[in-house]
């Protein structure tokens, strides 16, 4: 589908940069940031899982405890990426805002 200029509609990397009120150059670090975060979040789930457990399965426990434990590892990540991509700012509202929200949400 080819979008017209000027037709009130906006490719998706326009919108996000509209709702996160950056530029486009921005707009591609900022995914890049979360690509890697979100990639080294993944390869290290098989090593953390090996060392927790003997043959690789996961107890029910366990993966109760790793998806507890992956959101402030995953937070911090988006942080540390975020600085070495030079968009540390952004993530640091971005993730105020998350846990406003979800401190909201449960007292609601």
């Amino acid at each position: 589908m080819v979008e017209e200029s000027g037709s009130g509609r906006h490719g998706w990397m326009e919108r996000l940069g509209v709702r996160w009120g950056v530029g486009p150059g921005r707009v591609l670090l900022i995914l890049l940031v979360f690509a890697c975060t979100g990639t080294t979040v993944l390869l290290l789930k098989r090593p953390v899982v090996s060392y927790f457990t003997s043959d690789g399965a996961q107890p029910l426990g366990f993966t109760v405890l790793y998806y507890i434990l992956i959101l402030p590892i995953y937070n911090v990540l988006l942080l540390v990426f975020g600085a070495l991509f030079g968009q540390f700012k952004f993530f640091w509202e971005f993730e105020k805002r998350f846990f406003r929200r979800s401190i909201q949400r449960k007292r609601n």
